[in-house]
């Protein structure tokens, strides 16, 4: 039985893939490649008769991802999809044959698949990470195929430990911004769930400048920290949770059942938000939400305004550390 392979996808449009339920690569100009002969040859000179201005050495690069796509993905291959959006890694399987929708503008060449998992970055080794970064928009998952393919088990269960590097794998500035924010939320939610966590939140708001108050632990019936730019008000009543699940509604409800009048709420998450739970904060602007990857951008921002034990926990290179902007 021939073995399953692994791709990687990337795209602009990620309602297509994940509500329309397929994957689907773009080079409209090409029309439809299912009329074109089986080799690289002559979807090479296709796509050089498509776009006459195509440097030279795109040439090769571009039509060998439409050719993989039309002839080498086989039904039954699986497909990995990280998200921008969400930060989320999508997992599928091949469904279809090749097809073309020329009612598209631009995603014309495509196939069916089935969904199987939405996992959290964070549950992947930097490897695999730096491999699904891949600059092209279609290519073969090798390295890490069997950190992909493991995922899809019943028992897999979220890996936050150490891994080791694949120095193999080409790695872009873009990814290592990347990489950064997913070492940083490792590191978070192996190291400090629950009340350290509270503590982190507390000493970053400090950075900023505010003068904070943690609640004992277990005994904040729902306020983690009281926080305040000076003696008088506003005050922010701020609400910590480390879980890797996804913050629901009611748990922004519930703080502000906590909120007196005048004060404003921070709800601060290493996960995100349900769309629900979004839509609630967007009609509720006297209560902030902060997810994982945006606390990691206030982490970075304050980082050296940290104390020290917790630069000493996540130490990071010089080069990761951006600059406050003015």
């Amino acid at each position: 039985m021939e073995e399953k392979r692994v791709w990687g996808i990337h795209t602009m449009d990620d309602n297509m893939f994940l509500h329309g339920n397929k994957i689907a690569i773009g080079w409209p100009e090409m029309g439809d490649l299912s009329r074109l002969n089986n080799s690289r040859d002559a979807f090479k000179a296709a796509y050089a008769e498509a776009y006459p201005d195509a440097k030279p050495g795109s040439i090769p690069t571009c039509a060998g991802m439409l050719y993989r796509f039309v002839n080498e993905v086989q039904i039954g291959d699986y497909i990995v999809f990280p998200s921008k959006l969400d930060r989320i890694i999508n997992i599928g399987v091949v469904e279809s044959e090749y097809k073309y929708d020329g009612t598209e503008n631009d995603y014309v060449q495509q196939r069916d698949v089935k969904w199987l998992k939405h996992i959290q970055r964070t549950s992947f080794s930097q490897g695999a990470l730096y491999e699904i970064g891949s600059a092209l928009s279609f290519f073969a998952v090798k390295n890490y195929a069997d950190e992909f393919l493991s995922a899809l088990d019943k028992n897999f269960k979220k890996n936050i430990s150490d891994e080791t590097e694949d120095e193999t794998v080409a790695v872009t500035a873009e990814e290592i911004k990347e990489s950064t924010t997913d070492y940083v939320l490792k590191e978070l939610s192996k190291q400090m769930k629950g009340y350290p966590f509270e503590e982190v939140v507390a000493n970053l708001l400090q950075a900023m400048g505010y003068r904070t108050k943690l609640s004992k632990q277990g005994g904040d019936h729902g306020i983690d920290i009281i926080a305040y730019k000076d003696e008088l008000p506003p005050r922010i009543v701020v609400q910590v949770k480390s879980v890797n699940s996804a913050i629901q509604e009611d748990r922004i409800q519930a703080l502000k059942g906590l909120m007196h009048e005048g004060d404003y709420g921070l709800f601060v998450t290493l996960s995100d938000y349900t769309k629900n739970a979004k839509k609630f904060l967007e009609d509720n602007p006297r209560i902030r939400g902060i997810n994982g990857p945006e606390f990691v951008g206030l982490f970075l921002k304050y980082y050296k305004q940290l104390d020290d034990k917790y630069r000493d926990m996540i130490p990071l290179k010089e080069v990761f550390i951006p600059v406050p902007k003015e």
